[in-house]
């Protein structure tokens, strides 16, 4: 038996994880990080940037929203079936957060926005190599990492904490195992959870979310998020929340998928489900939430994106919308493209003739595509869409093949909530008070989205995330009476 003593431990070494290690470390307390994984980093390594709101880069450009105008849009977003006082709190801090990793080393390049109809809120880091994208957000885990080492936090790797210990009514430390197999009995006055939700547990996605994986939803999965977190807490007497998936849309294992060719089957084309029938207007596809809301009600969870011949030559010059996550403007060489993934046979994108042809590869329902797509070729010509109010600049009609089609299911970045906490990263017992030295940040705590995950406001899951990091770490410094500042 192995044995550490610490003023703090923090449970994984993600976003929010080495977010609370470096600050509780700047307020002079002492902090062991306990990470499961072989590196730092987590979910964050793949993404792109915080959420800020009225940094000095949104203020210097007179970017909206305000902190009120933010809070009024996330509440309304909504309908204020979220916890208001944790929403103020996080969309507070956010814009002091920014610079805060800035006085840590952290670039920004600029604040960006999602899709058109979003806030520019999203902060993205400047990576080592190359421009802003996905991944970039890793130089600001390697950053935060290295900058908890200098501040003298020690980080496990390769050794997960599998249950928190609590004595009289007090937590007080976390049981593990190291990388060798050897058990771990870590005392400490203060733990904070941090494991990064559910996102890659097939039965808590299940049981939880409603979505069965590999066949209804086809998430990004980052190993290791398996709900530990989650399941510690409540062992030990938390309250639970609602729980779901932050939903996007796609097609399965995008990934793999050519890019342009990824963006290319996500313009507002004509949509349909299996029945052939439309069920979306289209032009909303660009929020790739609400597309996900609407594909989750259709049957087996499926829809196709069609569009024929003529419409791919347009889209070969320029697309009609894009976005910061795949910022490509046409599938030029699209031929070439095409060939090369149908010739990889990873499936899920079609090519065929007729729309008989169309249907038999796909399964589509062709009398019910035959009349779909002559009542949205009228609605073309006319230049009004009846059913939806589809914008009519988006209006093109399916003439003749060849036909394209490609196939669309639920994804999602990860899971949210689990944890209920309060506004200060307290977590809530079963008698709605904070249980005395226990505190929850970023995934395993999210439950301000609602429905649906506001992609109106991007960046919001990894500024969440380092936000109540730092949040749990002030709460801790109060509650040990240790705050240096």
């Amino acid at each position: 038996m192995i044995q550490y003593n610490s003023d703090v431990i923090i449970i994984a070494a993600g976003a929010s994880g080495l977010s609370a290690a470096v600050a509780v470390a700047q307020k002079g307390l002492s902090v062991i990080v306990f990470e499961k994984n072989a590196i730092t980093g987590g979910t964050a390594n793949r993404g792109m940037g915080p959420l800020g709101i009225e940094s000095r880069h949104t203020r210097s450009r007179l970017f909206k929203p305000t902190k009120d105008e933010a809070f009024k849009a996330f509440m309304d977003y909504t309908h204020w079936r979220v916890d208001a006082k944790l929403v103020r709190a996080f969309l507070n801090k956010s814009g002091d957060t920014i610079h805060w990793l800035e006085s840590l080393g952290v670039e920004f390049v600029e604040p960006a926005t999602y899709f058109t109809e979003s806030y520019p809120t999203w902060h993205l880091v400047k990576p080592e190599n190359g421009p802003p994208g996905p991944g970039g957000a890793a130089t600001m885990m390697k950053i935060l990492t290295q900058k908890a080492l200098d501040l003298g936090v020690q980080i496990l790797l390769e050794s997960p904490v599998k249950s928190i210990i609590k004595e009289h009514e007090e937590i007080c430390g976390v049981k593990a195992i190291d990388k060798e197999g050897n058990e771990i009995t870590a005392n400490a006055k203060a733990v904070i959870i941090a494991t990064g939700g559910f996102g890659d547990s097939v039965s808590m996605v299940r049981e939880y979310a409603g979505f069965e994986m590999g066949k209804d939803i086809f998430p990004f999965r980052i190993e290791g998020l398996a709900g530990d977190g989650i399941r510690m807490a409540w062992d030990v007497g938390a309250k639970s929340t609602e729980m779901s998936m932050e939903l996007i849309f796609g097609m399965p294992d995008p990934l793999s998928i050519p890019p342009q060719l990824h963006e290319a089957c996500r313009q507002p084309h004509l949509m349909v489900n299996l029945l052939g029938e439309r069920f979306i207007d289209e032009s909303v596809l660009p929020n790739v939430t609400f597309t996900a809301n609407a594909i989750t009600l259709q049957k087996d969870k499926t829809a196709f994106l069609i569009f024929d011949e003529a419409i791919l030559r347009l889209m070969e010059s320029d697309f009609d919308t894009r976005n910061r996550v795949f910022p490509f403007t046409n599938i030029a060489n699209s031929e070439h493209i095409i060939k090369a993934y149908l010739d990889s046979k990873k499936g899920n994108f079609f090519v065929a003739e007729s729309l008989e042809d169309l249907a038999n590869q796909t399964g589509i329902d062709l009398a019910g595509l035959t009349q779909t797509i002559e009542n949205y070729n009228q609605s073309c010509e006319k230049g009004y869409d009846e059913l939806f109010n589809k914008s009519q600049k988006f209006l093109r009609p399916i003439s003749k093949g060849k036909f394209y089609a490609a196939r669309h299911f639920p994804s999602a970045y990860g899971s949210a909530g689990g944890i209920k906490i309060n506004e200060k990263a307290e977590v809530i017992g079963q008698d709605w008070k904070p249980i005395k030295g226990l505190y929850a940040s970023g995934t395993d705590a999210c439950s301000i989205y609602g429905d649906s995950y506001p992609f109106i406001f991007p960046g919001t899951s990894m500024g969440f995330a380092i936000n109540t990091g730092r949040i749990a770490a002030e709460s801790i410094s109060q509650y040990l009476n240790f705050d240096l500042d």
